[in-house]
């Protein structure tokens, strides 16, 4: 049949779209690569399958391409929307706020410990009893629980965001 000029609009057919989108999906990760080689680029994508399942290319790859991303000082964080709709724009802001509370809860943290240290107060592991070791343990496990839920948090929001296209729903075929 070769190849022919294919109308952009939603395949209505479930099992043509995953097979368009696995398609599709190669040939964008084979251009964001070629472009990351030819221009020395730092790239990163997600997509998410009809299914529902992620997929996702990055060179180097998608973890350090995020990281730096949401590293940068936070008046220079701007996620880029292909539509900057209102639930975009709230998303972002709160991004932004989030990464401001962390950096001010780290100098918090910071000079916190260079005050306990300037003082004595600042105990070593080695000085602790039994008792004062196993409160120590049960404290680090319940603010690893909570870092846990709130790092999954932000990783939810930044996937929410770098994807910040609104998800396309499938409309009831009956009614077409």
């Amino acid at each position: 049949m070769g190849r022919r000029k294919i109308d952009m609009k939603m395949v209505k057919d479930r099992g043509c779209r995953q097979v368009t989108f696995s398609k599709r999906r190669n040939g964008l990760f084979k251009k964001a690569n070629d472009l990351a080689t030819l221009c020395g680029l730092e790239i990163a994508i997600v997509v998410f399958s009809p299914g529902g399942k992620a997929f996702s290319f990055g060179n180097p790859n998608v973890e350090d391409v995020i990281d730096r991303y949401l590293n940068r000082e936070p008046e220079a964080i701007r996620i880029p929307a292909v539509r900057e709709n209102g639930m975009t724009k709230k998303k972002n802001e709160e991004l932004i706020d989030l990464v401001k509370q962390l950096q001010m809860e780290k100098k918090k943290g910071e000079m916190m410990e260079k005050e306990m240290k300037s003082r004595g107060e600042l105990m070593k592991i080695e000085d602790l009893d039994l008792d004062e070791l196993l409160k120590l343990k049960e404290s680090l496990e319940k603010l690893r629980k909570n870092v846990k839920i709130e790092e999954s948090e932000v990783e939810a929001l930044s996937s929410l965001l770098l994807l910040a296209k609104e998800p396309v729903m499938e409309a009831d075929e009956s009614n077409s």
